[in-house]
C-alpha cells in the first residue's frame, strides 16, 4: 500500500510530467492535451463577451471541436483528450468577440500509445454498449459503474485528505466519484471562501474556484476513477445555481465547467436533486441540447429528486445517455416497494433502451425518512441488489452521512439539519458499507453481468418473493442465474427456464466468502441460506 505522503508525491510528479508533456506537444491516448493562448485585450466579463472554438483534426481527417475557457487575466486554454494515435492538428476561432490573440491560432501535438495501468486509458473514454443496456470502455471492455458520493469533497478537502480518500475507494474497487462543482445548499464556496461564480442576470466566472478544484478532477482520474461532477444543482433553494439562475446563465455555467472538465474521463451529472418532471423538464432539455448539443463525447444524465422518475421526459434526448434515479432514504415498506418494483423495474422493456443506474439509494449513516433511525448497511446493501437485479444491471452508486457532506467534526451536513449527525470523513469513509460494496463489485466483476435480466419467475412462490423483498435475474441463454434474499431463508427456484444441470453457490456480500450448496438438477428445487442474513443464490 502507498503511503499518502509518498502517493501525494507520486500525484503531483504525474501532474508535472503532464504540465510538460503539453508544452512539448505530446501527450498519450486518452490522457489530457492543454495549450494556452493569450487574448490581446482585456474585457471585462469573458465568459459573457468572448466564445472561444478549437478544430482538433486527427490523423485520420476527422474533426472535433472544443470549447476553450478563460482561465484568468488575457489567459485563456482549451483541453482535448485524443481518440486516436498520431498527429493532430488544431486551429482557434473566435465565434462570439473578436480578439486576434485568439482567433485563427493553430498547433500541432502528437498523440502516443498509452503504456501504464491506468484502466481509463488502457481501455479508452466510456461509451454505450452496443445493445444500450451498460456502459463500457472504448475497447467494448464492460464497466461496472460503482461510484462514491462525495459531494463536498473536492470543495472542503485538501489534496492530502483528498488522496488519502480516494486510495482508500480504490482499493476498495470505486471506479467513480460523484460530486457538486459549483455552490450549492451545502457549501457556499470552497475551503478557501471562493464561490464559483457570482451574479445572476449576467454571471462572472471566478477563476481561483476552478484553479484549485483542476487538482481534485486530476486526482480521481489519476486514482483510475471516473469523475462523476453535478454542474448545477437544482433544488428550490437561493443557493443552488439550477434554481435561481436564469436558463441562458445556466448555460453558460455548465458550458464553462464542460469545457474545462470535458478532457478529462468525466461522466456529466447535468442537474442535481431537481424537479423534471412534465413542464418542469421542458427548460432541462434546451439546457441540456445547448451544453451538449450533436459534439457529445462523454456520458450525461440528470440527478433527479427522490423517488421521481423522468424516463418519459428524457429518454429520445440524444445528450441522454443513461437513466439516472434516486430511490432515496426512506425505510417504509413504500419506499422499499418502490426500489424493489417500481419503475426501474418496468422501464428496461422500454424503447429506446437505457442503462439504468440508482445513483442516489439509501446512504449509510443518514436518519431513515419514517423510523428516523440511521441507515445501517444492510439498507445499503438491500437498496444496491434490488437495484441491480430489478433492471438489467449496469452499476450502483453508494453514500455514507459524514462523507457526502465532507465532515471535519460529528454533526449534521451544512443545509441539512434533519438528517442526522454524520461522523468526520476520516472516520466515515470507514463505515462498513463501503468494503460490501467493495464485495458487491468483485461478485458481479467475477460473472457476466451483462448478460443478466430479470426474472421473478425463477422464485417459485410468488407471494414469497413479494412478501420477503427476493428478486432475481438470468442470462438470456439461461446458463447463468442469480437471487438476492434480504432476510435469508428458504427459497424454491423455478429453474425450469434454465440449462440443467448447474452448480449453485450462496454468496456473502457482508464477507465476500463463498458456500457451496451442490448440484441444481430438478425443475423445482428448494434452497436454504446458511443463516437469516441476506444472501446471494448464484447459479450456473
Amino acid at each position: 500500500m502507498i503511503s499518502t505522503t509518498r502517493f501525494t508525491a507520486i500525484l503531483i510528479t504525474a501532474l508535472t510530467v503532464f504540465s510538460l508533456a503539453a508544452a512539448n506537444a505530446d501527450v498519450h491516448q486518452w490522457g489530457r492535451f492543454e495549450t494556452n493562448f493569450s487574448a490581446e485585450k482585456t474585457v471585462s466579463n469573458p465568459i459573457q463577451e468572448i466564445r472561444l472554438e478549437v478544430d482538433f483534426t486527427a490523423p485520420d481527417g476527422s474533426i472535433q471541436t472544443r470549447l476553450g475557457f478563460w482561465d484568468g487575466e488575457k489567459t485563456w486554454k482549451v483541453r482535448f483528450s485524443p481518440t486516436q494515435t498520431g498527429e493532430w492538428k488544431y486551429s482557434t476561432r473566435c465565434v462570439k468577440g473578436s480578439d486576434k490573440g485568439l482567433n485563427n491560432q493553430s498547433g500541432k501535438f502528437t498523440c502516443t500509445a498509452y503504456s501504464g495501468e491506468n484502466p481509463l486509458y488502457q481501455h479508452g473514454e466510456l461509451q454505450l454498449s452496443k445493445n444500450r443496456r451498460y456502459i463500457q470502455y472504448a475497447d467494448e471492455t464492460p464497466y461496472f459503474f460503482l461510484a462514491d458520493t462525495v459531494w463536498n469533497g473536492p470543495l472542503f478537502s485538501d489534496i492530502a485528505g483528498w488522496v488519502k480518500f480516494l486510495t482508500l475507494r480504490q482499493q476498495q474497487n470505486f471506479n467513480a466519484i460523484q460530486f457538486v462543482t459549483t455552490q450549492w445548499r451545502a457549501a457556499e464556496g470552497d475551503a478557501n471562501g471562493n464561490p464559483a461564480f457570482s451574479g445572476v442576470e449576467k454571471i462572472s466566472i471566478n477563476e481561483k474556484f476552478y484553479q484549485r478544484m483542476d487538482d481534485y478532477f486530476d486526482a480521481i482520474n489519476q486514482h483510475g476513477m471516473v469523475a462523476v461532477p453535478v454542474l448545477l444543482w437544482a433544488i428550490n433553494g437561493k443557493q443552488n445555481p439550477g434554481n435561481f439562475l436564469p436558463e441562458d446563465q445556466r448555460i453558460l455555467l455548465a458550458e464553462y465547467q464542460v469545457a474545462r472538465y470535458g478532457a478529462h474521463q468525466t461522466i456529466w451529472f447535468l442537474a442535481g436533486d431537481g424537479e423534471y418532471r412534465k413542464e418542469k423538464a421542458g427548460p432541462w432539455r434546451r439546457i441540456g441540447r445547448a451544453v451538449f448539443g450533436d459534439n457529445h463525447h462523454r456520458l450525461a444524465t440528470m440527478h433527479p429528486a427522490g423517488s421521481h422518475w423522468v424516463a418519459d421526459e428524457f429518454r429520445n434526448e440524444k445528450w441522454f445517455s443513461f437513466l439516472g434515479y434516486q430511490s432515496g432514504h426512506g425505510d417504509s415498506d413504500g419506499n422499499y416497494k418502490w426500489t424493489f418494483a417500481g419503475p426501474a423495474s418496468k422501464e428496461w422493456k422500454n424503447q429506446p433502451p437505457r442503462p439504468i443506474i440508482n445513483i442516489e439509494p439509501n446512504y449509510e449513516g443518514i436518519l431513515a425518512y419514517q423510523s428516523k433511525k440511521p441507515h445501517p448497511a444492510l439498507h445499503v446493501r438491500r437498496a444496491s441488489y434490488w437495484s441491480l437485479l430489478c433492471a438489467p444491471p449496469a452499476g450502483i452508486t453508494y453514500g455514507a452521512h459524514g462523507i457526502w457532506g465532507w465532515h471535519f467534526e460529528r454533526g449534521p451536513a451544512i443545509g441539512h439539519n434533519g438528517n442526522g449527525d454524520g461522523d468526520p470523513w476520516h472516520i466515515a469513509m470507514n463505515l462498513p458499507g463501503a468494503n460490501h460494496m467493495a464485495h458487491l463489485y468483485d461478485f458481479f466483476t467475477s460473472i457476466n453481468w451483462w448478460e443478466l435480466h430479470p426474472d421473478q419467475s425463477l422464485v417459485a412462490n410468488q407471494q414469497q418473493a413479494a412478501k420477503d423483498f427476493i428478486v432475481a435475474a438470468r442470462s438470456k441463454q439461461g446458463d447463468l442465474a442469480v437471487l438476492y434474499a434480504p432476510g435469508g431463508g428458504a427459497i424454491r427456484v423455478n429453474a425450469a427456464s434454465l440449462k440443467l444441470p448447474m452448480q449453485a453457490k450462496w454468496f456473502n456480500p457482508r464477507s465476500g466468502s463463498w458456500t457451496d450448496e451442490g448440484p441444481v438438477k430438478e425443475k423445482v428445487q428448494h434452497f436454504t441460506a446458511p443463516n437469516n442474513e441476506d444472501w446471494i443464490l448464484y447459479l450456473q
